[in-house]
């Protein structure tokens, strides 16, 4: 079983920045492929960002593209969001969510790929 835990989240305002860290519980060889999640109250949850098992490869959903950034920290075996120029709209629970079962290194935006998720932290930007 994985545990994903979230940290980082709070408060500030437009144009600040953030960082939300995603540890994970459990080392292995290979490295999942792993995602940031949002959900806005009202709102569908939405890809943010992934990034693939080797770190090659990142995604992001296009209204965050040049402002956040998804990376690893293999020796805290965590996957961070740095986010920046933070909007009003970027409030939201941030998931992070983990998938073990991929065998390529595409990062894979649809959250039903990905088996674990952590409870989330919440993310507010106030204009």
């Amino acid at each position: 079983q994985v545990q994903l835990v979230e940290s980082g989240g709070g408060l500030v305002q437009a144009g600040g920045s953030l960082r939300v860290s995603c540890a994970i519980s459990r080392r292995t060889v290979i490295s999942p492929s792993m995602a940031w999640f949002r959900q806005a109250p009202g709102k569908e949850r939405e890809f943010v960002a992934g990034i693939s098992r080797s770190g090659s490869t990142t995604a992001y959903v296009d209204s965050v593209k040049g402002r956040f950034t998804i990376f690893r920290d293999h020796a805290k075996n965590t996957v961070n969001l740095q986010m920046n120029s933070l909007k009003p709209e970027d409030t939201a629970v941030y998931y992070c969510a983990a998938d073990y079962g991929r065998d390529n290194d595409d990062v894979i935006r649809s959250g039903h790929q990905y088996e674990y998720w952590g409870q989330g932290t919440q993310v507010t930007v106030s204009s």
